[in-house]
């Protein structure tokens, strides 16, 4: 009898494995091919990515020459959160050994894209990430979560601000305790009124995703601080 429960156990797990791996949570084959691509870093390249959402994904088809130019790499994916984040960290960073990793966090969790927002896990997810990428080598820059009045694909959520205001305020403060660059991406957004991004500054209603314009502005923020890490 014990050897068939034990028999029955191990049929069991072996099936929760096959299904864990048949179902990509995090995505990574998005980026396989071009991560095999690059290869390792050639000597004396200062390798930059810039990790996150949707508003990472589609910054390098808005602006192909800011990469181009900068040699920057994006490794963003349309719809994720922290928790997808931090499971494809190594195959989308690490691995790549970058100098420098941006790291763009906090829209998708708080649209509840996986699962019922939760700050403190959310907040966790982004620390794990600067705890790995230290670990490895690579300098980190916290880009804040940009504002967004609403979300067309959930309207249920109505205080999105107020929960990306707290975020953002408790990121940074998390960056100036560690020493890391902060970037502001919110208040260089935001509308006159607060409730949102400036609607000329996104291509969406509600304003979520920056259009060219907006990323314009992103650019001149981020560029300095990368340039100034990649000096060390």
């Amino acid at each position: 009898m014990k050897k068939t429960v034990v028999l029955l156990a191990a049929a069991l797990l072996s099936v929760l494995a096959a299904n864990a791996q048949k179902h990509d949570f995090a995505n990574w084959k998005r980026y396989a091919e071009a991560n095999e691509d690059l290869g390792a870093p050639a000597k004396g390249e200062k390798r930059v990515v810039l990790f996150g959402d949707s508003i990472t994904d589609s910054w390098p088809r808005t602006c192909p020459e800011f990469f181009a130019d900068n040699n920057l790499i994006g490794r963003g994916i349309s719809g994720q959160t922290s928790y997808q984040f931090l499971l494809r960290f190594r195959e989308d960073v690490i691995n790549l050994q970058p100098k420098v990793v941006v790291i763009n966090y906090g829209t998708n969790d708080i649209a509840e894209n996986t699962g019922a927002y939760d700050e403190d896990l959310t907040f966790g997810n982004v620390c794990s990430m600067v705890d790995i990428a230290r670990a490895n080598g690579i300098k980190v820059i916290l880009a804040s979560c940009l504002p967004a009045g609403g979300f067309r694909w959930n309207k249920s959520i109505t205080d999105s601000m107020e929960k990306i205001r707290h975020l953002n305020a408790r990121v940074e403060a998390y960056a100036k305790a560690e020493r890391i660059p902060y970037v502001d991406y919110f208040s260089a957004l935001v509308d006159a009124d607060g409730k949102g991004m400036t609607a000329s500054y996104a291509k969406d209603t509600p304003a979520v995703h920056p259009n060219a314009q907006g990323y314009a502005i992103m650019q001149e923020l981020v560029l300095p601080v990368i340039k100034k890490l990649r000096k060390f």
